[in-house]
């Protein structure tokens, strides 16, 4: 199944970050980067994504509820990884109540936290079927 598509509407979860990783993302809802043009867009629903973005290296406490949205997630469903502790090698990786990231994301957007405009291209490639 080719993933090219039209649009691309993400769920965003906070598996136990450090907030940089959502301060960027929120800056793409911002005038200047606009991702709505693109036809991505954040959505409050798992059941109405495409996508699952998690932010974070999944903590002890968000491990079940992060199951459960992706379980939410209706098929065909990607896995995101944004920034570098939810692809597994960021500074919280060896913390005693972390998970080490998502196992087998889609698309890493690697980074600490990463740049809005690098989580922008990024998303928009894997939304053409480029990345």
């Amino acid at each position: 199944m080719s993933r090219a598509m039209k649009s691309l509407q993400l769920r965003h979860l906070d598996a136990g970050s450090c907030n940089g990783c959502e301060q960027e993302l929120t800056a793409l809802t911002s005038r200047y980067y606009d991702l709505q043009q693109y036809g991505i867009d954040l959505v409050a629903s798992p059941r109405h994504a495409d996508a699952l973005v998690v932010t974070g290296p999944v903590t002890d406490t968000m491990k079940k509820p992060l199951e459960k949205v992706w379980q939410a997630v209706p098929e065909s469903k990607w896995l995101v990884a944004l920034g570098d502790c939810a692809a597994g090698c960021g500074v919280f990786q060896e913390a005693y109540a972390s998970h080490g990231g998502v196992a087998k994301p889609d698309l890493v957007i690697a980074g600490c936290p990463p740049r809005p405009q690098d989580i922008l291209d990024k998303l928009n490639q894997f939304r053409l079927g480029q990345g």
